[in-house]
């Protein structure tokens, strides 16, 4: 082992001379490796990373799962109240994994200026409402109070604000129609006060909801001060959102019924899905093209010291010693490859992440930034991949070395 450590390492020095064939060779494999790594890295951590930012921003909306009314299932406005008096409400012990619950109710409105008017969704929302995953989203005022006595003050998106010319502290005019009412019907009048105003990036979300004390919808709705519209459950692991829906509609009432948001925007999480087959695509071309740039290297490498492996030959070295002493050497290429690449790539998603350098279309993207998702089981396994596969690919040319004479291969010039 040491015999081919020795040779590997003069063989890495001999190349380096400027009169080397193989050096020119050499440095444009390397930077095929580092060049390869940089386009893996970002691929997987943008690729994840709107993975994740979508469905954060999903489940911001709904929860991961939705408990409600058969009644209200397929609607936006919630036309059944259920109460609130449920084993499983606050607390969701029957189900492990279940972080948080809480309870809101949803009823159409029209908000109406001076000059423009626009249809919005009313999300009502109690004490119990969960507000970290909106405190990235919140661009100017703060966060409504509804957990004392019974106010105004709503969240409202910056699309829908700019559309009416609103801003914090406007009074936001909104009428809602009465339930079973008819078409001559006074309906009800709201002056909502704006204290937040927010974006998600999410359009959308953003061109329908304002959120509000639930109070309010229970009082146009006439409901009891204990009824609400639906349930929205968060849970810890999203890989396991098929197998935790399935088990909370197990352990809710016959009359009731959930949805997982994995199903209920099913067309958004399917498009998802193929960001998966995208990566593995794009990672199996890199990878490719950088084992052909090292078996070219290798090979020229072997063509440039055919006198050396005739004398280590005539010297009684077994082909598979000679092979591995040009796999270490083409393993040590990669390594370094694989250095600048990790450098650079790393470095480019961390300016990325903290000054949001590369933008993209929120219509289309659901996100106004590129976001970056790095985690360091990604980084290790592309790296060890790399490495594993790049080799396994030099093992068939590095084959040519048995075929190499030693008497012809001394006089080789």
């Amino acid at each position: 082992m040491n015999f081919e450590y020795f040779i590997a390492k003069r063989l890495i020095k001999g190349k380096e001379h400027k009169t080397s064939i193989s050096t020119p060779i050499i440095k444009i494999a390397i930077f095929a490796i580092a060049i390869g790594m940089i386009m893996m890295l970002i691929t997987v951590a943008t690729g994840v990373g709107l993975q994740h930012k979508i469905r954060e921003k999903v489940a911001a909306f709904n929860g991961h799962i939705l408990i409600s009314s058969f009644d209200n299932n397929s609607s936006v406005e919630s036309l059944m109240p259920i109460s609130s008096n449920q084993e499983f409400y606050p607390d969701f012990d029957e189900v492990e994994g279940v972080t948080h619950m809480q309870a809101t109710a949803s009823k159409m409105g029209l908000i109406r200026t001076e000059t423009d008017f626009d249809g919005v969704v009313v999300k009502g929302v109690g004490e119990d409402y969960d507000w970290r995953s909106f405190e990235e989203y919140l661009i100017e005022g703060r966060i409504p109070n509804f957990k004392d006595k019974l106010n105004e003050e709503i969240l409202l998106s910056a699309h829908i604000a700019n559309r009416l010319d609103l801003k914090v502290g406007d009074k936001a005019i909104t009428y809602f129609l009465k339930k079973n009412g008819s078409s001559k019907s006074k309906p009800y009048i709201r002056a909502f006060k704006i204290v937040g105003i927010y974006n998600s990036g999410f359009q959308q979300f953003d061109e329908l909801y304002l959120f509000a004390d639930i109070r309010h919808v229970r009082k146009m709705n006439k409901w009891e001060s204990d009824e609400v519209g639906n349930f929205e459950v968060f849970i810890d692991d999203f890989d396991k959102i098929d197998e935790k829906g399935l088990d909370v509609y197990q352990n809710i009432p016959s009359t009731m019924d959930s949805q997982t948001i994995a199903l209920k925007y099913g067309t958004i999480f399917e498009w998802l899905k193929l960001f998966d087959l995208n990566i593995i695509g794009i990672i199996g071309i890199i990878i490719l093209v950088a084992g052909i740039n090292m078996i070219t290297a290798l090979l020229v490498l072997i063509l440039e010291k055919t006198p050396m492996v005739g004398i280590l030959k005539a010297l009684g070295t077994t082909n598979w010693s000679i092979r591995k002493v040009f796999l270490y050497n083409a393993a040590y290429l990669i390594l370094i490859g694989l250095f600048w690449g990790n450098l650079i790539g790393l470095g480019l998603l961390f300016l990325q992440q903290h000054y949001e350098i590369i933008s993209l279309n929120p219509e289309t993207y659901y996100v106004s930034t590129a976001p970056v998702y790095i985690d360091l089981g990604h980084i290790l396994l592309l790296n060890v991949g790399t490495i594993v596969l790049c080799i396994l690919m030099l093992l068939v040319p590095s084959y040519i070395i048995t075929k190499i004479s030693p008497t012809k291969s001394i006089r080789f010039q």
